[in-house]
């Protein structure tokens, strides 16, 4: 089965040829930025089965986490599609959920860089909540 998705003006489309390999929210300060102020939720593909269609702008740069990513977006209208580690390679690709024709394909089953929410998140209980990345330490959560 193959997944589909586009951004919001429909000049970048995409399609993923395999099953998700999860999915996660991350509150690190860079999606935050992303995202206006709350987590980007990320479904995760192995970066060789997803293929992007149209004009597609990235940047590169060191993450929270040290690594060094490229995130993509369209130039038109500003979606962000998607972001990748470059190193270390390997990893999977992050597509942003919100562009997935289908975003019920694979809810977040965690949230990584907890320590960098604000203390107004919304934050589910029914998650774990990771320090920083997906392989950190667990936050204790408060309540």
């Amino acid at each position: 089965m193959s997944h589909h998705g586009q951004c919001l003006c429909g000049q970048v489309t995409f399609e993923a040829s395999s099953e998700p390999l999860g999915a996660r929210s991350c509150w690190c300060r860079d999606c935050q930025r992303i995202a206006s102020g709350s987590a980007t939720v990320n479904v995760l593909f192995a970066e060789s089965d997803v293929a992007y269609h149209g004009n597609i702008t990235t940047l590169e740069m060191i993450a929270d986490s040290g690594n060094r990513v490229e995130r993509g977006f369209c130039p038109k209208c500003g979606s962000q599609m998607y972001s990748k580690t470059v190193e270390p390679a390997g990893l999977p690709m992050r597509v942003r959920a919100g562009t997935l024709d289908d975003p019920e394909i694979c809810p977040p089953t965690s949230i990584i860089w907890a320590r960098s929410a604000p203390s107004w998140a919304p934050l589910p209980v029914d998650q774990p909540w990771h320090e920083m990345g997906p392989d950190s330490p667990l936050v204790e959560k408060q309540g």
